[in-house]
This record gives C-alpha cells, structure tokens and sequence, in this order.
C-alpha cells in the first residue's frame, strides 16, 4: 500500500525517535513515545542484534516519514541525487527539502509536514503568483511563496500573522504580514536539522 493510514505515534514508536507528525502534541507530554517507547507489535521477549541491512532499512524508512513521500518517490529523489555531482545522500535530502510542502512547513504555514501538504494540495500557495497544487514541486532560488491572496484573510492564518519572529532556517526568508517567502539560496546538508544517517541510505540502494 502505497499511502500509510494507521496511527501516526505508531510510526514514531517504530523508529525509535519523534517524526513530528502530530505538531503540537509531539511537543507536549502526550506524546506515546514518551510513555511507551518501544516498537509497536508482539510483546517483546527479547531482541536479537540489529544486521547492517536491518539497520540501513530503518534509516531509509525514518527519512521516509520525516518527509511523508513514498518509496517510489523516495527512490527516485535518489536516483536523482546519484547523476548529480558532489556527495549522493547529501544530495538527495537537498532535493527534499526543496519540496514545496516542506517548504510551506518551514515557512511556519504549516505546524506539520502533513499539514503543509494538505495547504498546498488544496491550491491555497501560489509560487511566483501561479497556483501551485503539486506537494512535490520543486522550488529553486528566487522563488516568491505565497498564501494565495484571496485567502489570506483567512482565520487559520491568524497565528501566524501574530507572531513577529518564526524560526525559519536560513535559506528562507519570511514576512508574516503579508504571509509571502523567499528562496534566498538552496539548502545545505547543515541546514536540515534532522537525525539522518544518509550513507546509510546510499548503502542500501547501491546493493
């Protein structure tokens, strides 16, 4: 099954670490890893010692659900990443965090990445002031990331208007008020902020 549909802290649970899913209630203490971090499943009895391929596989599957994409998809930002010069699994993640619902998430439009997703999915971005729907869209320097002005009226934009100084990273400029971002440069591999192990990843695919 290509899209997962179960509980969200049941993936958290199974890589061991918080995926950001759920915005606010990562953050809070209701969060289930805290309670019961362990992976979800048969009560465990004992585990054996982790092989080279399990523990590349689990690296692949975390960055998977960081992001939300598919294995196809996955795959293919890989494939990518292996024509281009310089280092593959940097490269890779530089192309996605390029992605445009991650993008929205890091311009503080959406407390998630699922979110975000469902904002552009929606049609309430533009890019460059053309309507874009596409999730995957990949954005490049120069681009201008808007709320679409007619829905900036909007009372789910409020918040966000309301606060004077979000934490975006670097590579991105944003201005509350008139809730519009910019790419000032692509992203680096120091700019994403999140425990990925990616040679591990490279490992795997090159088998």
């Amino acid at each position: 099954m290509a899209k997962y549909t179960g509980p969200d802290c049941r993936l958290c649970r199974r890589e061991g670490c918080k995926l950001y899913l759920k915005a606010a209630k990562c953050n809070s203490d209701k969060c289930p890893l805290l309670k019961k971090n362990v992976a979800p499943g048969v009560v465990h009895k004992g585990r054996k010692k982790a092989s080279g391929y399990s523990i590349q596989l689990r690296e692949k599957q975390k960055t998977k659900r960081f992001y939300g994409v598919t294995e196809k998809q996955f795959k293919m930002y890989y494939e990518k990443a292996s024509e281009m010069r310089g280092v593959t699994g940097e490269n890779m993640l530089v192309l996605i965090e390029r992605r445009l619902d991650n993008v929205v998430y890091r311009l503080g439009l959406g407390a998630s990445r699922a979110q975000a997703r469902q904002i552009v999915n929606h049609g309430l971005i533009t890019v460059n002031g053309k309507r874009v729907d596409i999730p995957s869209f990949l954005v490049k320097v120069g681009d201008v990331i808007s709320v679409k002005e007619s829905k900036r009226d909007s009372v789910q934009w409020e918040a966000v208007k309301a606060t004077k100084n979000l934490s975006i990273v670097k590579w991105l400029e944003f201005d509350n008020a008139t809730l519009t971002g910019r790419v000032l440069a692509l992203p680096e591999r120091a700019d994403i902020d999140l425990p990925i192990q990616e040679h591990l990843i490279v490992e795997l695919y090159s088998k």
